[in-house]
């Protein structure tokens, strides 16, 4: 009796195997930066569309990646170039993270000082209540961020990064690390930059309130004195819409030279 041998065409199961396993490890990078970076990781861009995106970019980069040999990755080696794959997406996105949250930080300073740390709405990036403040400024951040298209030099940047820092390097994680510290403080300094003149003026008209209610006990406080504070808050925000755009567009060329400069960083074989 005759039989006939079944087969896929063009690839066997064992190198179909191999190339899904390539291809995992190969969209690692992209997919922890979709999910730690402060736009894309919003409640906007659902988990669905994160995954697809990230399969895609990672299809069309798949022909020309330089990948290890799959053989001598076994054990403990891939676990080491899973983590360094997922550390190199990870800390861009941390870095765009902290410097994004000056505006936060910004936000909480100025609604502090005009009274208004009490009105709190649900944070469609975070999830959590956030002033409404540091919410408006961290979209009007967002908006300057796109743009400019500063979303796409981000992709492009961890595009060619494929090219400078193959898949088998990792970053040194030891200048990772203090490069995060640097940014840190290169966030509370713009957050203070920002917040500064606001504030600055705010002080002003609380101290001029001041005076006023003493001279005049009659007058109430919160019926006098938070009207005058709130109106100047519009006030002195509507006069600085143009240097708080130029402070937002300084973020997005920092945070794009701090990035270059992070993936530029001294490198080292993962395994």
């Amino acid at each position: 009796m005759n039989t006939t041998e079944f087969s896929l065409p063009g690839i066997d199961l064992f190198n179909l195997y191999q190339y899904l396993i390539i291809f995992f490890i190969a969209s690692l990078r992209i997919s922890s930066f979709l999910i730690s970076a402060p736009f894309f990781s919003s409640t906007g861009f659902p988990l669905q569309i994160r995954i697809v995106a990230s399969i895609s970019i990672t299809a069309f980069l798949f022909p020309v990646l330089k990948v290890p040999d799959i053989q001598q990755l076994e054990g403990f080696k891939l676990f080491l170039l899973i983590l360094s794959e997922i550390g190199i997406g990870l800390s861009v996105g941390l870095v765009l993270s902290i410097l994004f949250s000056a505006a936060y930080v910004a936000g909480e300073k100025i609604a502090s000082t005009a009274g208004l740390s009490m009105s709190t709405m649900v944070d469609p990036q975070s999830g959590g209540q956030t002033v409404v403040l540091s919410s408006v400024l961290s979209l009007f951040l967002i908006s300057v961020f796109l743009s400019l298209d500063g979303h796409l030099y981000l992709i492009k940047m961890i595009l060619e990064s494929y090219v400078y820092l193959p898949i088998g390097l990792t970053l040194n994680f030891t200048e990772v690390s203090q490069m995060g510290i640097n940014t840190f403080g290169k966030m509370l300094y713009l957050a203070a930059l920002i917040s500064l003149p606001v504030v600055g003026g705010l002080l002003l008209i609380q101290g001029a309130i001041g005076v006023i209610t003493r001279s005049a006990p009659s007058l109430n406080l919160f019926s006098f004195g938070f009207p005058i504070a709130l109106i100047s808050l519009f006030i002195f925000l509507y006069a600085g819409v143009d240097p708080i755009s130029n402070a937002f567009s300084d973020i997005t060329g920092m945070s794009i030279n701090l990035i270059d400069n992070l993936l530029h960083s001294p490198t080292k074989k993962s395994f």
